[in-house]
């Protein structure tokens, strides 16, 4: 693992390592080929260092792994000792955070269940599932998977997985990957007492029988049990109540919201005490919706192992620990990572705002020069009317000195409304430029990626103050929690049918 050298002795930071300059080699990462089981603490710090793996290295790991996958059933049955993780969403540092052992314990001597959702969102993604496949094929029987909502083709296409695929390999990879998700698990019964999915009960839902029964190796469907057991959400509601049995989940754009009277009557027919979930981004890391009353166990519990989400909730990832059929929430706070350009862009991309800024300032002074004396006080929305007008014209075409000195007053009034409008522009492309990063942060935040109105204008304070707090951060993201209304290709929607025999 060389690292990247650096022979002119210019890098910025003397104290942070480059990272490694090629690829893990094939021997070291797979070291005994007889057992076939590649070296997972030397493929974390490697990734830690922001190395790579070989596309055909990658495309030998998912394939070891997906032998393990197919013969899982939909149903896993696991006792404690346990630690169940939710969602990750590409944060690989706080996912070796996760693992350490005093969060959630070493994967040498510690049991887990991930409850899905390991991509998107973060910029880690590819990073979180060479960990996971690795650490799964070194523990094949203490390391289980379950399929989020976010392990589709559809999200992943909406969101930044595909992105950071073909950023970092090719669309091959991300094609493999897909059809690696589809082999996930759906749900887990804990110590025969506890129900653990990703979303949440549906009313197709009777008995755990129903989960079995379902034919989950291709693309979650937008509506029925399938997708429910993905998309639905407990009613955000202190007693759980609702009008209906069921209530149709506008946040998510599919399935459903359930309450009390759904959740109980589901656990007494299956003779189970609650119902463990993900898929919710909670403050403090997890959520006990105690519909029965305080001093019943919770009804739901779900837990969100992402601290920080997307790098502006300001909330603390957790972990759930089961031993001796006693259930402990195990808390941690965000561990910094390396700063990657947004959207994987490059630099040339990235530098467009301190370009147009220069091109701003060069264009004022210029016009500034024809007058002299004029403030460059903040414009109203009419004179930008009017300059957008002017620019459908000839611009700064030279004016007639014919005329009358109506017509002169006239010229020099738009030249002035012209400087008003590029001073305003220039305040405009320095925000952009000092609060480059805060703005990225909210923008990926906002609905369609659009920064709230007037927010540029009122300067960095305002900027910041969007992105305070956990609640301003849930409810700006809101809408991206909705199924998107992609297409999905025909042919990404087949059911494929594993070669090997799965168990029930």
């Amino acid at each position: 693992m060389d690292l990247l050298k650096d022979p002119v002795n210019d890098r910025y930071v003397k104290t942070l390592k480059p990272p490694p300059h090629r690829p893990l080699s094939r021997n070291l990462m797979f070291p005994d080929k007889l057992k076939n089981k590649p070296d997972w603490k030397l493929l974390r710090d490697h990734l830690q260092k922001e190395g790579r793996i070989a596309k055909e290295d990658l495309f030998k790991l998912v394939a070891d792994c997906n032998k393990l996958l197919k013969n899982e059933g939909n149903v896993i049955y696991l006792q404690d000792p346990l630690t169940v993780v939710g969602d990750i969403h590409g944060q690989y540092y706080d996912l070796l955070k996760l693992l350490e052992p005093k969060v959630g314990g070493n994967p040498e001597n510690t049991k887990y269940l991930f409850l899905g959702d390991f991509v998107d969102r973060g910029s880690y993604s590819i990073e979180v599932i060479i960990l996971m496949y690795a650490i799964k094929l070194n523990f094949q029987n203490s390391v289980y998977f379950l399929r989020g909502n976010h392990e589709c083709r559809q999200l992943t296409a909406f969101f930044n997985f595909k992105e950071e695929c073909l950023y970092k390999y090719d669309q091959e990879t991300y094609e493999m990957l897909m059809d690696s998700f589809d082999l996930f698990p759906l749900a887990c019964i804990i110590n025969s007492k506890f129900i653990a999915i990703h979303g949440g009960i549906s009313p197709d839902l009777k008995s755990i029988e129903d989960i079995k029964k379902i034919e989950r190796y291709h693309e979650p469907p937008r509506q029925g049990l399938f997708c429910d057991l993905l998309w639905s959400d407990p009613v955000d509601q202190e007693q759980g109540y609702l009008d209906t049995a069921w209530k149709s989940n506008e946040v998510r754009g599919c399935s459903w919201f359930f309450g009390g009277d759904s959740a109980n009557k589901f656990l007494q027919r299956n003779n189970l005490i609650s119902i463990i979930r993900a898929h919710e981004a909670q403050l403090d890391g997890y959520k006990m919706h105690r519909w029965n009353g305080g001093q019943d166990f919770p009804v739901v519990i779900t837990i969100f192992s992402a601290p920080n989400y997307c790098d502006v909730y300001n909330n603390r990832g957790a972990v759930i620990k089961f031993e001796n059929n006693t259930l402990n929430i195990q808390q941690y706070q965000y561990t910094p990572h390396p700063y990657l350009l947004p959207n994987f862009m490059d630099i040339f991309t990235w530098s467009i705002p301190f370009v147009a800024e220069k091109i701003t300032e060069m264009l004022y002074h210029i016009l500034q020069t024809d007058i002299q004396g004029e403030d460059d006080e903040q414009i109203s929305e009419s004179d930008i009317q009017q300059f957008k007008q002017l620019t459908k014209q000839a611009g700064l075409q030279k004016q007639s000195t014919t005329g009358s000195s109506q017509g002169a007053q006239k010229n020099t009034e738009k030249l002035k409304n012209k400087i008003k409008f590029v001073s305003t522009m220039m305040k405009m492309q320095r925000t952009l430029r000092e609060e480059r990063e805060s703005i990225i942060q909210l923008k990926g935040a906002c609905p369609d990626k659009r920064l709230p109105r007037g927010i540029l204008m009122k300067g960095k304070d305002a900027i910041n103050d969007q992105l305070a707090d956990f609640t301003t951060a849930k409810s700006v993201d809101l809408i991206n929690e909705k199924m998107p209304y992609a297409q999905i290709p025909q042919e990404s929607i087949q059911i494929k049918k594993p070669s090997t025999q799965r168990k029930k």
